[in-house]
């Protein structure tokens, strides 16, 4: 019998086999450990106990200092299903979506994986409509752009392989480095244009003709999507506004339950107001959000944002009327 310390929950120990072999460069203690709420010590037990389980788990070499735990092969891929309800959120989402290449691509992706589960095909399909017919979705009134499935990939191998690529837009020939895409009302290819320098720029992805990938490579250093994308309200980038906004009675238990930024706190106030702190960049975009509140949401902080809104009200009610 083997004198590794055992870790005895079964269920976490699958979940960590699906988990890990789910990374292709495995998974370190550090991320075991808060993945689970366990400590350090009863990590290494789990990957200890995972590695009785299953030989093929093995250190991986990465380029970081930290060591790295994965499969050195997909042995556990017969050990994996998709339960009716797994596969019918994923067919909600797509239901959800007002992108038509991302429907379209969700719907193949929920094809795969009943063709996985398809010896029980009939009883899946059944209790995945049981699932769907429980819930809906309100119709959302968004702009719908095409763009194609191949446009899609060629910015995906840029991005994976740090390719450039070439395009027009605005009527103008363009050398991109593309570092990935925000899907928001719009998708946007963030990425750097060789002749404006080291800046990092926005580009609506419907407006590119012609995007073909190069073999020039480039280096994308340390670029984090997410860290890019987290320090601004919407997908325009500019100086870091630290934003207070103050809710009335009657919205403040919705807006204590809304999820308006990642850097987002908040606080109840003694009259039954809320208050909602972040920071972000998007003056513009935290405007457009504020309205849509109605007139029980304030702008308290900062100064230059109320002015800005102060502004934008003034000027389109001006505008309303001259329209008339």
């Amino acid at each position: 019998m083997s004198d590794k310390p055992r870790y005895s929950r079964i269920s976490d120990i699958l979940d960590l086999a699906i988990f890990m072999s789910s990374k292709i460069q495995g998974v370190t203690i550090t991320e075991i450990a808060q993945r689970y709420n366990v400590s350090r010590r009863t990590a290494e037990r789990m990957r200890d106990s995972l590695t009785c389980i299953f030989p093929s788990v093995d250190e991986i070499e990465t380029n970081d200092n930290q060591k790295h735990w994965g499969f050195i092969n997909y042995s556990i891929s017969n050990l994996i299903s998709f339960t009716p309800k797994e596969i019918a959120n994923i067919e909600q989402l797509q239901r959800r979506t007002t992108n038509k290449e991302m429907k379209e691509e969700l719907g193949k992706t929920v094809e795969k994986l009943k063709s996985l589960n398809r010896k029980h095909a009939l009883p899946l399909e059944n209790n995945i409509e049981l699932y769907m017919q429980t819930e809906g979705y309100a119709v959302r009134q968004m702009p719908q752009y095409k763009i194609s499935l191949e446009i899609l990939e060629v910015i995906r191998e840029a991005v994976q392989h740090s390719k450039m690529v070439t395009g027009i837009y605005h009527n103008k020939e363009r050398l991109i480095e593309p570092l990935g895409m925000i899907y928001g009302e719009k998708i946007y290819l963030v990425a750097k244009e060789k002749a404006k320098g080291d800046g990092i720029y926005n580009y609506l992805l419907h407006k590119f003709e012609n995007l073909k990938l190069t073999d020039k490579t480039f280096d994308k250093g340390d670029f984090d999507l997410q860290e890019y994308t987290n320090l601004s309200f919407g997908v325009y980038h500019s100086d870091i506004l630290e934003v207070e906004l103050l809710f009335s009675q009657d919205l403040a238990q919705e807006a204590s339950q809304f999820n308006f930024h990642p850097t987002q706190s908040g606080k109840w106030n003694d009259d039954g107001t809320y208050t909602v702190y972040f920071k972000a960049s998007g003056s513009r975009e935290i405007i457009w959000h504020v309205f849509r509140w109605g007139a029980g949401c304030k702008i308290v902080a900062p100064e230059s944002l109320k002015e800005e809104y102060k502004k934008y009200l003034k000027e389109n009610l001006e505008n309303y009327f001259k329209f008339l």
